[in-house]
């Protein structure tokens, strides 16, 4: 099954738990790009990367502050799970399921 599509995410952060959504646009090359939309607003996927079912990807944050997120998540089947790296707050799981 493809990486691509629309997931509906949890991130659970140091605020609580945030849900959002999850696009990934495989672009067939190894690369994806995409976005995580939710209550803090968008933001667009730089430098995605696909190794199999395993995506690598960072965003840059603007609300509440300014940062750089590095996130890493598995596909399977309509699953996705991983984690977002948000540098001194550590890494905050990320859960989700295909729309």
């Amino acid at each position: 099954m493809s990486v691509a599509g629309t997931f509906n995410t949890t991130v659970k952060s140091p605020m609580g738990d945030q849900s959002g959504t999850l696009t990934i646009e495989d672009n067939g090359d190894g690369t994806f790009k995409g976005n995580m939309a939710g209550g803090m607003g968008s933001m667009d996927i730089d430098t995605g990367t696909v190794e199999g079912n395993t995506l690598k990807w960072s965003m840059n944050m603007t609300v509440p502050m300014p940062m750089t997120l590095e996130c890493e998540a598995t596909v399977d089947g309509d699953a996705i799970t991983g984690n977002v790296n948000a540098g001194a707050f550590g890494a905050m799981p990320l859960s989700g399921t295909r729309a």
